[in-house]
């Protein structure tokens, strides 16, 4: 005997724990096997015949159905209607009928044969109730493991189904190792021939929509809601929000007592990435204003034909609209649907194209000229003073020293010497 029943009967509920399949379907899967093997060893493959298996003592029955002819020219799929009236009376010719054939053993090949069939079947049993379990969370968050890091393709672990996470919805700057326990988007199950596909993301703008999702609660009722998003993955997000219920701050709900709810945010995404929440509002202008944030705007020229925009704002606040490379402009930008143009305010009411160069010379001319002023005004009082200063200092020093002479010798008096008396001396002596 190749196979033992008995054992692949108790097999059955082993199989079906581990695969967290239905008892039923897998002895279904065994079953239909056992048909396969039956017909390549005592049958045909065209012959319709099944098989059942009694779990409790593995006994095997094959019913094989024979069509009632008169004449039988295949005995493996014909019966003689003299023949089915033994097994039933009321048979007639053209009725279909089945034989039941008690199966004791199953030949290696067989044998080999059920065993690649059953395994074939339970994965795709597997598939199919993974599919299933994936579809229905798809557009959500998902918690998963990496398993590997294959150049710029991330696998990771979902339970009993492998996630995708390709290069283009990963977080720039973020590294992965695996055993590392993430959260993810799941954007779509792709059925392929290896099993469902599961492609996640951590740098779409979903991703962002549903982890604030979780943290404020006040999104499930409908009183506050996100507008749009703007986001470069692990650089900046910006995001436009909005209130239906009156007297509620969107933008404090979304950003929660002491942060605590856009910080829960950013701890899942990255401490690196900034989150700008804004205002939405119907008004284009408006809006385009609010989209600027943090920077300051004076006005907003629309050219709706065109979907165009010219951002006016003051001179010192020229670098902090346009942002670093670009970005905080460019983030306004995808967020309105608008191509934006951001010009400095000129004192005269004119305005200059933007560029970095115009605002550092606007900037920077008033506070070098005024220190310059301020330096010479004080260059000139010093030395002013200096010299005062030293005019009191020689006076006071030239009395000190004719008071000193004359401590020193206060009873000699001054004599006269003249070139006769030097003479006479010299004479004498």
């Amino acid at each position: 005997m190749e196979m033992d029943f008995k054992q692949l009967a108790q097999a059955i509920r082993v199989i079906a724990e581990e695969k967290n399949l239905p008892e039923d379907q897998v002895q279904d899967i065994v079953q239909q096997a056992l048909a396969a093997a039956w017909r390549r060893d005592y049958g045909d493959r065209e012959q319709e015949v099944r098989v059942t298996m009694n779990i409790n003592t593995g006994e095997v029955i094959a019913y094989v159905t024979k069509e009632i002819v008169d004449e039988v020219e295949d005995p493996r799929t014909q019966l003689s209607l003299a023949e089915a009236k033994v097994m039933k009376k009321n048979a007639k010719l053209g009725d279909q009928i089945e034989i039941i054939q008690k199966i004791e053993d199953f030949g290696r090949v067989a044998a080999q044969t059920a065993k690649q069939v059953i395994l074939q079947r339970l994965r795709e049993a597997e598939r199919e109730i993974v599919m299933a379990e994936f579809e229905d969370k798809v557009n959500s968050v998902v918690s998963g493991t990496v398993s590997r890091v294959e150049g710029r393709l991330i696998r990771v672990e979902l339970g009993r189904a492998q996630g995708i996470m390709p290069i283009s919805e990963q977080i720039h700057g973020e590294r992965y190792y695996p055993g590392q326990r993430l959260k993810f988007y799941l954007k779509e199950v792709e059925k392929g021939s290896r099993g469902p596909q599961l492609i996640i993301s951590r740098g779409s703008q979903e991703f962002i929509q549903q982890l604030f999702l979780n943290e404020v609660p006040e999104m499930a009722n409908g009183a506050v809601e996100i507008k749009e998003i703007a986001r470069e993955p692990g650089a900046r997000s910006k995001i436009a929000v909005t209130s239906n219920v009156p007297g509620v701050d969107p933008v404090g709900t979304f950003v929660g007592g002491h942060g605590t709810r856009i910080n829960s945010v950013r701890d899942e995404i990255g401490s690196a990435e900034m989150i700008d929440i804004i205002v939405w509002d119907e008004n284009p202008a408006a809006y385009i204003a609010n989209a600027m944030k943090p920077a300051n705007v004076t006005s907003v020229k629309i050219d709706e034909k065109n979907k165009k925009a010219t951002v006016i704002v003051p001179t010192d606040q020229l670098s902090i609209a346009i942002g670093r490379n670009g970005q905080n402009v460019r983030l306004a930008g995808k967020l309105t649907g608008y191509e934006l143009d951001v010009e400095a305010e000129a004192a005269a009411g004119e305005t200059k194209t933007a560029s970095k160069e115009v605002k550092a010379e606007k900037v920077e001319a008033k506070p070098v000229t005024q220190k310059v002023k301020k330096k010479t005004e004080l260059e000139e009082s010093l030395l002013k003073a200096i010299e005062e200063h030293g005019e009191e200092v020689k006076q006071e020093t030239g009395s000190k020293k004719q008071e000193q002479a004359k401590q020193e010798k206060p009873n000699e008096k001054e004599e006269v010497v003249s070139p006769d008396s030097q003479q006479k001396t010299v004479e004498d002596k």
